[in-house]
């Protein structure tokens, strides 16, 4: 049943929406979404919906997630940093296509979750606990970083983990929602928005308030 509902989330939801990439697909048709999400929700776990995996949290939409491994444009010798890795499933993905991947989350729950799902995962991937707006700087830099949600601005803490070429993917909240790839060269981070995207807010970032006179 799973197998046949991945191949329909792949032809479906991710061929169509111009992600044509075999590695992308190849990644996201081997591993299993089901087993990342609560027993209650396994019925939406192909569904072209974010599915919640705790207050705030979620496995984004299939089409959202495969496009924003196309914007990454990741290589099998990229070092990723995972974002708010939730219960694991994008860093199973991303580990199939990168050399390595640090998933970070900060809700101790989802750690340990996403620790026993990923024990098994192909691929090299370390689960790690800390605060999602202060990335994870010890284990950096990253060729790719991977945000799970949208936030309202990018913080500085997560830019400068940015290895030189390095990208970061996410989805920004300004009065529109829309994907960005943020692109180090130079020493310097350019940006350009991508493909309009309606993912839930990523819980652990919030805009910071201007000072009020």
């Amino acid at each position: 049943m799973s197998e046949s509902a991945r191949f329909n989330m792949v032809e479906a939801q991710i061929r169509t929406s111009n992600v044509t990439d075999p590695r992308i697909l190849a990644a996201i048709s081997a591993v299993a979404r089901e087993k990342f999400v609560p027993t209650a929700a396994r019925a939406l776990a192909y569904a072209d919906v974010p599915v919640a995996v705790a207050q705030g949290r979620y496995l984004l939409d299939p089409r959202s997630f495969a496009k924003l491994l196309n914007l990454a444009q990741i290589t099998a010798t990229d070092r990723v940093l995972d974002v708010g890795c939730g219960t694991g499933y994008s860093s199973a993905v991303l580990a199939r296509m990168a050399a390595d991947v640090v998933a970070l989350e900060q809700d101790a729950d989802l750690v340990r979750i996403a620790s026993e799902l990923l024990a098994t995962a192909v691929g090299k991937v370390e689960v790690v606990q800390g605060g999602l707006i202060e990335g994870a700087k010890g284990l950096g830099p990253y060729d790719v970083i991977f945000v799970n949600g949208a936030i309202e601005q990018v913080p500085e803490t997560l830019l400068s983990q940015l290895a030189e070429g390095g990208r970061l993917v996410t989805v920004i909240k300004d009065g529109q929602s829309r994907a960005w790839l943020f692109l180090k060269q130079n020493g310097q981070v350019g940006k350009r928005p991508d493909f309009d995207a309606d993912v839930p807010l990523l819980a652990g970032f919030k805009k910071a308030m201007g000072f009020v006179f």
